[in-house]
């Protein structure tokens, strides 16, 4: 094969096979073809797109270009494994909370989660908030510890679809990045290597989301499905609202404090329902509850007992964490400068722009302008007033917490800019918009 032959095929329009896209793969990754070929290739798949079949040949062969993870050995005979993702959302602290009433009901998860870019947070930056805490785990680690508490979250090992990183970094800088194969693609490689019996995706749509519109969203969820099916895993995609921040809390050890409280039934209710929600899908691909409504007193059950919290401290201890934190989430890192913001104006909240919200916590330190930036884990925003609500000027927002006066003051100029108001009470934002599945 020749990747000249299979560049100008895609440019033209043409559907590529799986052997050629396997072939492409497979070069990029042992540098045969060059990054300027696959930029170029990536240029084409932007401009013409690929059907579903196309699709899942690019993701199968990202996944088989390393690792790929079989973790059947670490949990009882006939369990599936079930893995959920998210598309990135501020304020998105749902795995810390659905992992451990997921494990507390019975079905493990073991996952690989990644670090935050932008103005979406990661699940490892997150966890890093608890002293000692580490997402450095060898396999054998990872699956003595599945096996022993039913419940991990390590960060991504440095082989697992190398091929999608690979096109990531490209993608990054030649501007294919929003194609909707190459990111359907992206995430559900990283799934199917990981080990992935079924998956439950979690795809943002909004202001703070990557997928702005819900036919978009919606686009990208039939896709993924389509590709968990063809590659015979069981998929379903919950689209869920990202025009204001998920919860209360933006920053990372206050959305530990959020992810303890709603392990104890005490989230606020949009985060609270989207945890339960996320849960009680992975319980029924699972195979871990007959029903819905038998998920969801399995999962009332776990956090009413503490057996979910206690879930989430013997997950954090095996990975070193220090527990003190847990049982006292007041010692978790805490910024110097705590400093309210307020509304400018009378009225009722008619927007909030999450991704400006997002972006402010970046400003403050709590993220990354590029990778391998450090991060502070004490910064953040609590974002205490919703859309919806009534207001007068002066009313106090939420709070700031800042490293320094100054940073506390940019942040404060920046949130006013982030909200909208109106004279008449908008409609209140869903929490899920719809359920994709096969």
């Amino acid at each position: 094969m020749n990747p000249v032959d299979i560049i100008v095929k895609k440019r033209d329009g043409g559907a590529l096979t799986a052997a050629e896209i396997q072939y492409f793969i497979q070069g990029f990754v042992d540098g045969s073809i060059a990054d300027y070929q696959a930029a170029a290739w990536a240029m084409a798949i932007y401009f013409q797109g690929m059907n579903a079949a196309e699709t899942t040949a690019l993701t199968l062969a990202m996944a088989a270009s390393g690792e790929q993870f079989d973790l059947h050995d670490a949990v009882a005979p006939g369990t599936l494994i079930v893995d959920k993702h998210s598309s990135g959302g501020v304020g998105d602290k749902t795995t810390l909370a659905v992992g451990p009433i997921v494990a507390a009901c019975g079905l493990p998860v073991g996952k690989m989660s990644g670090r935050g870019l932008s103005f979406t947070g990661g699940t490892i930056d997150k966890l890093e908030s608890i002293r000692g805490w580490s997402p450095d785990l060898s396999e054998s680690q990872f699956r003595r510890q599945l096996r022993a508490i039913g419940l991990v979250v390590a960060g991504q090992t440095s082989n697992l679809a190398p091929a999608d990183k690979l096109l990531y970094a490209l993608r990054d800088v030649t501007g294919t990045v929003p194609s909707l194969p190459l990111i359907a693609s992206s995430i559900m490689s990283k799934k199917l290597a990981a080990g992935a019996d079924a998956i439950v995706l979690d795809v943002k749509c909004g202001h703070g989301a990557f997928m702005e519109t819900l036919d978009d969203a919606r686009a990208l969820s039939h896709l993924m499905v389509e590709i968990g099916q063809r590659a015979g895993r069981q998929v379903t995609a919950l689209i869920t609202g990202m025009d204001q921040p998920l919860g209360h809390a933006v920053g990372h050890a206050i959305e530990v404090k959020e992810a303890i409280a709603t392990l104890q039934g005490k989230g606020p209710a949009d985060f609270q329902l989207l945890v339960e929600s996320v849960a009680a899908e992975m319980l029924l691909l699972g195979q871990a509850a007959p029903s819905r409504e038998v998920a969801q007193q399995q999962i009332q059950s776990v956090i009413n007992s503490g057996a979910a919290l206690e879930k989430f401290k013997a997950f954090v201890g095996a990975q070193g964490g220090d527990l003190r934190m847990i049982d006292d989430p007041s010692q978790l890192p805490t910024a110097p400068i705590s400093q309210p913001f307020t509304a400018s104006q009378d009225g009722y909240i008619a927007q909030i722009n999450a991704q400006e919200v997002g972006l402010t916590c970046v400003a403050l330190g709590g993220g990354r302008q590029k990778k391998g930036d450090p991060i502070d884990h004490s910064v953040g925003i609590l974002v205490q007033t919703k859309v919806g609500a009534p207001v007068k000027a002066g009313d106090e927002l939420g709070l700031i917490f800042a490293a320094t006066q100054a940073d506390a003051h940019s942040a404060m100029e920046r949130l006013q800019r982030a909200y909208t108001y109106s004279a008449t009470q908008p409609a209140p934002l869903p929490v899920i918009y719809d359920r994709i599945t096969a």
